[in-house]
């Protein structure tokens, strides 16, 4: 059996961090003179005290590294147990809504999916507004260091063909793993930075800089405003497609810029495919507007820019209503979402380079038919990609769908419009954001959803978030086993 301890102390010790973040949005309530500051007091002390006493439980466990199946185990219950303190603030203060809400709602921070269950944002403190905020970006942070450290022995996320150029992070937690995920964490940061100071500065409040900067960054969506950023309209949306580009973009191939390596990052395979198709998507949508009509070219393209960018990342911001730019341009935002950024950034979905490896391993069986004596590998970016690696993504794909169709199944059966279930099993497994349907409120919120299906949202945003095959392995009674 494996040892839990050591996981323990880990979730303990982030309970406890997640704890101390809750008092920056007390601060912000209570130099407002908000009450509602001290109900994050109170999740605060709870959270500190509980993962401080498992962490101390635990600690006599600690020896060395995780092994790895304690590392799988930790990266499920730590998107588990984070978003159940993170809950607290919702349930003991502001909204003081049901534990299903508030879970639903910290879940959908922590895994950056986006979808609220809250109906209106704003009439929120501001310390509420925040914190939802907050734990998208550590949602964002998050997936980042473990599609680094923790995901790449499952050969489908991508990151094993870092190894070449001297990233060899394989199923281990190094000490080199630790430098470049330090690094990755600084550009972070400064990418956060940076996109608060440019929102300020083009008109944003201090604090509205701030929140939507987390949530660009976190490519999460969540935004203090019922009409997200759609209040901000104009050049902000060109300056948000740019930063969510970059939250989509290979944290690792910055890491190497940082270091005067500038070449990896333009000859990436996937991040020319994910811009390539970003302005394919972007170019269809604005011709098909501008076909039917509907307004003169430059806002258009503001307009699709932003919303396209915005659901191809997973980020879900939305400046307008998209169901009226007719079912074309809905079909391709659904397509889109289910594509997403690229590996190891804090985008969603099935990832560029998963599709990029299908394509290859299509075009090589299509080959293989032609000429069946013929030695035909998949290849990516030149290199040869062993059978495992194919394999494994094959069966990303099968899990993807088959996980999509079967939440859009129990959706359904829960009452929901057959739109509305569509819509949620999408924004939940892709972790887009955007739900639509008669169900979904005005400012997009799910709070008038059957108690079912927002649980099956829960699973549906949690196995997206965490890829599937990373939490099924869990149910293997052999990796129980060994």
């Amino acid at each position: 059996m494996i040892d839990l301890r050591p996981v323990g102390y880990v979730i303990g010790l982030l309970i406890a961090a997640l704890g101390v973040a809750m008092l920056v949005p007390m601060a912000v309530d209570l130099q407002r003179g908000d009450p509602h500051w001290r109900a994050f007091l109170e999740a605060a002390i709870i959270s500190v005290l509980a993962g401080g006493l498992v962490a101390m439980a635990s600690s006599n466990a600690l020896r060395g590294t995780l092994s790895l199946q304690q590392s799988f185990v930790l990266t499920s219950g730590v998107w588990l147990a984070l978003p159940l303190f993170g809950a607290l603030p919702f349930v003991i203060g502001a909204p003081g809504v049901s534990f299903t809400d508030a879970y639903f709602e910290a879940m959908s921070g922590v895994t950056t999916t986006g979808t609220t269950a809250f109906p209106s944002l704003d009439d929120l403190p501001a310390g509420t507004n925040l914190w939802r905020a907050i734990l998208q970006w550590l949602g964002g942070l998050g997936i980042v260091i473990v599609a680094m450290i923790f995901l790449p022995v499952m050969k489908v996320g991508g990151m094993q063909y870092f190894r070449s150029e001297g990233f060899d992070t394989l199923g281990k937690i190094l000490p080199r793993a630790k430098d470049i995920a330090t690094a990755m964490i600084r550009i972070y940061v400064a990418l956060t930075v940076i996109c608060a100071a440019v929102y300020a500065g083009l008109g944003m409040t201090s604090f509205d800089a701030v929140v939507h900067a987390l949530t660009t960054l976190s490519t999460g969506g969540f935004s203090n405003y019922d009409a997200s950023f759609g209040v901000y309209s104009g050049p902000a949306e060109y300056a948000a497609a740019v930063f969510m580009i970059l939250a989509a973009l290979p944290f690792i191939r910055f890491v190497q810029l940082t270091q005067g390596h500038a070449t990896p990052l333009w000859r990436d395979p996937q991040v020319r495919a994910f811009l390539r198709w970003n302005a394919y998507a972007i170019g269809v949508i604005v011709a098909y507007r501008l076909l039917r009509h509907e307004a003169a070219f430059l806002p258009t393209l503001r307009e699709v820019t932003f919303n396209v960018v915005s659901t191809f990342t997973g980020t879900g911001f939305a400046s307008e209503d998209v169901t009226k730019w007719g079912h074309m341009a809905f079909v391709v935002l659904i397509v889109v979402g289910l594509i997403g950024g690229c590996t190891a950034s804090t985008g969603c979905s099935v990832k560029v380079f998963r599709y990029l490896i299908l394509f290859e391993a299509v075009k090589a069986q299509i080959r293989r038919l032609h000429s069946p004596h013929r030695v035909e590998p998949v290849r990516y970016d030149g290199r040869p990609v062993d059978d495992e690696v194919v394999n494994s993504v094959i069966a990303f794909f099968s899990f993807f769908i088959l996980t999509f169709g079967l939440l859009i199944v129990g959706l359904s059966l829960t009452g929901l419009n057959p739109k509305t279930a569509m819509t949620a099993a999408w924004t939940a497994i892709a972790n887009v954001g955007p739900a639509w349907g008669p169900e979904v409120s005005g400012n997009g919120a799910v709070n008038a959803f059957p108690t079912s299906a927002k649980w099956l949202m829960i699973l549906g945003m949690f196995l997206g978030r965490l890829e599937l095959l990373s939490v099924f392995v869990l149910l293997l009674p052999r990796f129980w086993r060994n």
